[in-house]
């Protein structure tokens, strides 16, 4: 009896068994392609005009793609990357060793692009007899050793200049009485437009080619020249960013932008990723005054008369 109920019971298994391999397979629906659909992306907030132009052209070029960014401050960004919530971002940092294991022992370990350089730029108001600086004393007025009542004034207490300013004065906090920080790029550009005893760390991306509703307030600024000592080929020389001192490595404050691709595939962040990488992407980087990571080729057309 029970030899019987068990061959019945192996008939049962092996016809479901049989019609489950009749059924058609479901394909599965990410909602994006290569150049095509809609997903989210993550982004420092403090280069978003340099991200902002190279969305437009790309929605402009394919017009079937529709990502969907969120600016945030890098510690949020790198927060939603890796809690699995967002899995592309656009940030002014890699990834660290931690990082990086925790995102490949997902089983999807990360495509990283560098895809540009940046500038953290000194600014001060126009009427300011301040000029120039050294990275010594840029360092001694972080660390709270240099003689000056100016305020210090940054974007956020989250973002990627904050965090970057803390690694370049080997700081684990700036909580000298004369640093503040703001919200954004803007308040900190209006905030020294405004004060003439001011002193401001912006990303240079916020001051080439300024939008309309900022742009007075970027003539009401200047941008402060800076000597590296450490720097042998010219220890002497004061440099402000521009894409030719941040190609030969004369300007001290510099930072690289990279695309970080988690998904495990290629959708819409790898077709980003790599339009940023295309010689139109970076075409659009080097009108916008930062330096783009491969300088496209110069195209000259010679007409014979």
């Amino acid at each position: 009896m029970k030899n019987r109920a068990g061959q019945l019971f192996l008939f049962v298994a092996t016809f479901i068994l049989l019609q489950a391999c009749r059924q058609p397979v479901k394909k599965v629906n990410s909602g994006d392609e290569f150049l095509k659909g809609t997903t989210q992306f993550v982004a420092d907030g403090s280069f978003s005009p340099i991200v902002d132009e190279e969305l437009y052209v790309f929605k402009a070029f394919y017009k079937e793609a529709k990502p969907q960014v969120l600016y945030k401050t890098e510690a949020e960004a790198v927060k939603l990357l890796l809690s699995d919530s967002i899995r592309v971002a656009i940030l002014a940092r890699n990834l660290k060793p931690d990082e990086l294991e925790l995102l490949r022992s997902r089983a999807l370990p990360p495509e990283i692009n560098m895809f540009a350089f940046d500038a953290v730029t000194l600014i001060v108001n126009q009427a300011s007899a301040d000029t120039v600086t050294s990275v010594t004393e840029i360092k001694k007025m972080l660390n709270g050793q240099a003689k000056t009542n100016s305020a210090i004034v940054f974007d956020n207490p989250n973002s990627s200049i904050t965090r970057y300013l803390k690694e370049f004065s080997g700081n684990t906090t700036l909580q000298q009485k004369n640093i503040y920080a703001l919200k954004s790029n803007v308040e900190v550009i209006k905030y020294v437009s405004e004060h003439p005893n001011a002193i401001g760390f912006v990303s240079f991306t916020w001051l080439n080619d300024p939008d309309n509703y900022y742009a007075g307030l970027v003539h009401k600024v200047k941008i402060v020249g800076v000597r590296n000592e450490a720097y042998k080929d010219d220890p002497v020389t004061y440099f402000k960013p521009s894409q030719t001192t941040l190609a030969l490595k004369e300007y001290p404050l510099t930072r690289a932008l990279y695309i970080i691709n988690a998904t495990g595939r290629g959708g819409l962040g790898k077709g980003f990723a790599s339009f940023l990488e295309s010689e139109r992407g970076q075409r659009i980087i080097l009108r916008s005054g930062i330096l783009p990571d491969s300088i496209p080729p110069r195209e000259i057309n010679i007409v014979k008369q």
